[in-house]
Parts: structure tokens; sequence; C-alpha cells
């Protein structure tokens, strides 16, 4: 399985940009082709937790901050349905709300940016990149709030391209094979090393139990609306604790 990965699968990406910031760097420079960018701090599968009761709550891929404050979500996506439009939405919302703290003046909020990097080409126009920019409808001028969404196509094709060699790296499952690296060092470390592999071996044994235990919440959560069982019954069929299903009970709609 190991042997098989690519940038595109979760426990790989994760390892390779967790707290490293030249890779990082070089990612959103090749992207938002600018070469004067410098990244200050990186976090992989940061959590975002919703300020509403019963509010969702967001993991990041990798969060970034740059040396001007401004902040980046960067979501690695092989299925469609993981880069729906909403789901962009919802992301550069939560990225907002967390910038400001109390009675600082809204003027002061810094630049967001939402990227999806997809497997395929969601947007289906051939282009490497897809630039979602607020916009005045009846003039055509942006509108200049800072909020920036920008969509990658994993499938984009140019070895010429900086951004095509990019694309090629995050579909490489060898790192002889890539043209950056920084990136070839990192995948070589994690799935052709003694210490590599093993760190990649508990990722992945890790994301197979997180996987478990979301199904089995998503199996709880079915009982509960049916309303057959008590909670402890669902309890004891899902192998869940207690309390954890006491908790989605709570989630449910009124």
């Amino acid at each position: 399985m190991i042997s098989e990965m690519r940038l595109f699968d979760d426990s790989l990406m994760t390892l390779v940009f967790d707290r490293n910031i030249p890779a990082t760097e070089l990612l959103l420079r090749i992207l938002l082709e600018r070469e004067d960018l410098q990244v200050l701090e990186v976090t992989a599968q940061r959590e975002y937790k919703s300020p509403a009761p019963k509010g969702r709550s967001i993991t990041l891929d990798i969060h970034a901050v740059d040396a001007k404050n401004r902040e980046y979500d960067i979501e690695v996506q092989r299925a469609d349905a993981g880069a729906d439009v909403h789901r962009a939405r919802f992301h550069s919302s939560m990225l907002d709300s967390k910038m400001l703290k109390a009675r600082q003046e809204f003027k002061e909020i810094k630049d967001s940016y939402v990227i999806f990097i997809s497997e395929n080409d969601v947007m289906g126009a051939g282009l490497p990149l897809y630039h979602i920019e607020r916009t005045i409808r009846e003039t055509g001028a942006v509108f200049g709030d800072g909020s920036h969404i920008l969509y990658v196509n994993g499938s984009y094709k140019d070895d010429k391209d900086p951004i095509g060699r990019l694309m090629h790296d995050f579909r490489c499952v060898s790192s002889v094979d890539m043209f950056y690296p920084l990136l070839a060092e990192q995948v070589k470390h994690f799935k052709e090393t003694e210490g590599g592999r093993e760190i990649m071996s508990k990722n992945v044994e890790d994301w197979a139990m997180g996987k478990v235990f979301e199904d089995r919440k998503k199996m709880a959560q079915k009982m509960i609306a049916r309303g057959k069982l008590t909670l402890t019954e669902i309890a004891e069929d899902t192998e869940l604790p207690l309390e954890v299903v006491e908790e989605l009970a709570n989630l449910q709609p009124a």
C-alpha cells in the first residue's frame, strides 16, 4: 500500500507537508505565481471547531501562514465530491472567522486563500488553475474583500510548465520520477527508508483505525435515527463508547 501511495493520498501528503516550511513555500509559490511569498508556519490536519452549538467543524489538510499574516487552507482531494464549491465557501468562512480578535477592526482582517488540489479537473475546462474571486456584477470590478478560492487541476499535464511539473509530482509513486527535489526527498524518506516507512506504517494504521471509528459513528447515527434501540444497546452493537453514542444522539435534529 505504501509503495503505491502518491501525494494525492492523505497519509503521505500529511507527512510530507506537516511543519515542512520549504515544501509548503514551494507549493504556494508555484500555484500563486509569487516568488516573494514566505511561509512562517505550516501545520497539517489542523482542526477548526465551530463556535456554534451542533455546528460543523472542519480539519484542514494543510494550514499555512505567510510573512504578511495571510492564511492558506490547502485541501488535497482524490474524489470530486470532496472539492464541492459549497465546501470551499464553508472553509473560507471558517478561516475568516478565526482571524480577528475581540475589538479588532474588520479592515484588519488579512487575505485568506482556500486552495483545492483535486485529482481530476472538477471545473471541466481543461485549465491548470481556476481563480474564484468576488466581483461586482454590474461593473465587473473586483470586490476586493481579500477572500480567494483556487482550484487546481491535478490531471493537468505539461512538463514545461511549473504547475504541470508539480501535478506530475503529485501523481508519482516513485521519488526518482519527480521534478522537484524538495518533494522527492520527502517522498523517498517516507516510502523508501526504514525509519520513514515505519512512521508511514503507523500513519496508515492510525488512518485506518480512524476510518473504522467514523464508519461506526455513521452506523450509530442511523440506528439512533431509527429509534428502535437504547443508546446502551447501540453502543454495544457498534462497539463505541457510550459517551460517544450519547454525544451523537444530542446532535440529532429535534
